[in-house]
Order: C-alpha cells, then sequence, then structure tokens
C-alpha cells in the first residue's frame, strides 16, 4: 500500500440538481459524493428548475447550499436571452458566468450572436465565462473572447477537432482554457453498445475512438479534469426518454490515478489538472489545512451504486487503481474509509467572505 496526501481536488463542473429536481441529487448527496471522491470544493451549474439567472433563483441554489453541502462549493450563473443586462451585477456571488451553446440538459440554450456578445461585454472580466461550445460554436466563443479582449473556458471539450482549435488559439496568444471529463477520454461510441443506448445518453456525446486518443495525446493542452457529474435516476436512463448526463464525482480521480499508472500523464499532472489549474483559473481560495490520502495502488473494482444518489455509474466493472481513504478539510478528519465525520452545513460557499 502507497498512500499519498495530495491538496484537496476541485471540480469546477458539477450539477447537484437543487432547485428542482432533488430526486436525483442535492447539495447534501452531491457533495457527500464530492468527498468520496476527494473533492474538498465543488461549483455547481446553473440548468436547475428554476435556472439560475437572476436573484431569486440563485438565493434558492445559496440557501440550500449553505444548509446542506458538507464541502466547499460555488455556484455559476447562467447567461439566458433575458439576463443580458442584468447578470454582471450579481458576479461578486457566483463563480462564474456559464454559456450553453448546444443542445444540453435544462432550458438554457442561448442562441442568438448578440446575446452572446452581450454577456461577453457586460460580464466582469476578473470574473470566468463558461461556454458549452461545440465544434462551429467553439470558433463563435472565441472570436467573441478576442473581439472583447478577455479569457474564457470551454467546458467538457471531446473533439479531435475542438482541442486543435484550442491548441491554435494558445499558440497564437489567445486567452482561452479549457476542460475534458473523465467520460470522454475513457469511453467512445463504441462503448453503447455495452453500456445501453439510454445509459450511454450524454451531452456532448461520446465521440470515436479516434476523438479520445486526440484529448489523450493533447493533454498538455487540456488545462482541468472537470467530472460534468450529471446524476439521473436509472429509472430515468432507462426510460422511453433518457436524459443526458453521468454521475462522475466518485470515478474521476480513481480514473485519472489508473492512467498515471498507465503512464499516460504523471501524478504532478494530475494534481495541477484537478486542484491547482481549476483554482487558479476560476480564483478560488485556498483552504487552510485541506488535504486528502489516497492509496495509489489501490486496485478495486467500480461498484455499480455509490454515494451519490442516482445509484449508478457507466463505469461499473471497470478496475481501477488509486482509491481515497481520508479527506480533510478545515483540519476535520471528514471522510474516513467510507464513512462521513461531517455535518450539512459544514461547507462553505467560496464566494461569501468568512466572518
Amino acid at each position: 500500500m502507497a498512500s499519498v496526501r495530495l491538496p484537496g481536488l476541485v471540480d469546477v463542473h458539477v450539477h447537484l440538481r437543487e432547485p428542482g429536481a432533488t430526486h436525483k441529487e442535492d447539495f447534501e448527496s452531491g457533495t457527500r459524493a464530492a468527498l468520496a471522491g476527494g473533492f474538498t470544493i465543488v461549483v455547481a451549474m446553473p440548468n436547475t428548475l428554476p435556472p439560475l439567472i437572476d436573484d431569486d433563483s440563485l438565493c434558492q441554489a445559496e440557501e440550500a447550499g449553505a444548509a446542506k453541502a458538507v464541502c466547499d462549493f460555488g455556484i455559476h450563473l447562467g447567461a439566458s436571452s433575458h439576463n443580458t443586462a442584468t447578470a454582471y451585477m450579481l458576479a461578486e456571488r457566483v463563480v462564474g458566468l456559464k454559456f450553453y451553446l448546444d443542445a444540453t440538459f435544462g432550458s438554457l440554450l442561448l442562441a442568438d450572436l448578440g446575446d452572446i456578445r452581450e454577456h461577453f461585454a457586460r460580464w466582469p472580466k476578473d470574473r470566468p465565462i463558461l461556454c458549452h461550445a461545440e465544434d462551429r460554436n467553439l470558433a463563435t466563443v472565441l472570436l467573441c473572447a478576442h473581439l472583447e479582449n478577455r479569457g474564457v473556458h470551454i467546458v467538457h471539450v471531446c473533439r479531435q477537432s475542438e482541442i486543435e482549435c484550442i491548441r491554435d488559439a494558445k499558440m497564437r496568444g489567445m486567452s482561452v482554457t479549457c476542460e475534458v471529463a473523465p467520460h470522454h477520454l475513457y469511453l467512445s461510441h463504441d462503448d453503447i453498445h455495452r453500456i445501453g443506448p439510454g445509459r450511454s445518453e450524454v451531452r456532448p456525446r461520446l465521440q470515436a475512438p479516434a476523438d479520445v486518443a486526440a484529448l489523450w495525446d493533447n493533454m498538455d493542452v487540456v488545462d482541468c479534469i472537470a467530472t460534468d457529474h450529471a446524476p439521473h435516476l436509472l429509472s430515468e436512463k432507462d426510460g422511453s426518454n433518457p436524459p443526458p448526463g453521468f454521475p462522475g464525482l466518485e470515478t474521476s480521480l480513481p480514473l485519472m490515478l489508473t492512467a498515471v499508472h498507465a503512464g499516460r500523464l504523471t501524478l504532478d499532472d494530475l494534481i495541477d489538472k484537478m486542484a491547482h489549474q481549476p483554482r487558479r483559473i476560476f480564483g478560488l481560495p485556498e483552504q487552510a489545512d485541506t488535504w486528502i490520502e489516497v492509496d495509489v495502488d489501490a486496485e478495486w473494482v467500480v461498484p455499480e451504486q455509490g454515494v451519490t444518489r442516482c445509484g449508478w455509474t457507466p463505469f461499473a466493472g471497470m478496475p481501477v487503481r488509486g482509491r481515497v481513504e481520508r479527506v480533510y478539510l478545515r483540519g476535520q478528519n471528514v471522510f474516513h474509509d467510507g464513512f462521513f465525520h461531517v455535518e450539512p452545513g459544514y461547507g462553505r460557499n467560496v464566494r461569501q467572505p468568512v466572518s
């Protein structure tokens, strides 16, 4: 057994389903899954019910997080056609502004170029803009960011054409960062038959093996590994209209440690992409006396069910190496060998100063 101490991990892309769909997940169950996966900060996405686009909806999420979260958390605001003139006024309370420019779960699709440009122009430059921008929409947001002389972060990159476009933009001095989800590094459309057509529904969709290979070949371009933890119940995934999304908080670190053992990246690369870079890009605070202890050599098989409320994973049955043993948050042992030692409300909102 080789126990290694790592910094608390940061996931800037999770769906906690609160408000509006707490049968799938909520701030307590989602942040418990985060601790089990070694994450001490998670940032919740805004495509909830209602979507987080104004003061009232943001208050609902803030209050739920303050009452229930067991690890630290932040919240992203959603960009819509209805808040182009007001979103920037909420910037101090959130981590970033999220654009949905392609098919996704929820009602926040932003289609008008004028609205996109107005959000880019108004949003403070010291707060990130995150874009779900696939294929040609990626070129749109890179141009908008360039015209406003500001940075942009591209979420869940999954295609060879996308990672190569981002690589070339970086080489030309553009301020662009990006993240890749573990499921796009490990799964392709060749896995759909094994997983099942409903259970394999995800946005962006699983791509060709050549796209997966291109992501690994360009890991030096990837700034962050982010789970896009998107839980739905198994009954929903196996239904007639399966919603898109995979859970990912509990499997992300073991999958990436397995890649370390395979020589696909180094442990320092993993720490950089799962802790240091997310903090830097999103301006997240350091957490005093916070770390995780990981048995990097532990060999185990991913079970069907974990901590997350959704009760399934597309990685069930996969052998992995590396297991979280303990998590310390602000000096308190909050997770130890599968057991939690923390009460709801211990997690802090990273955008609200501690008195």
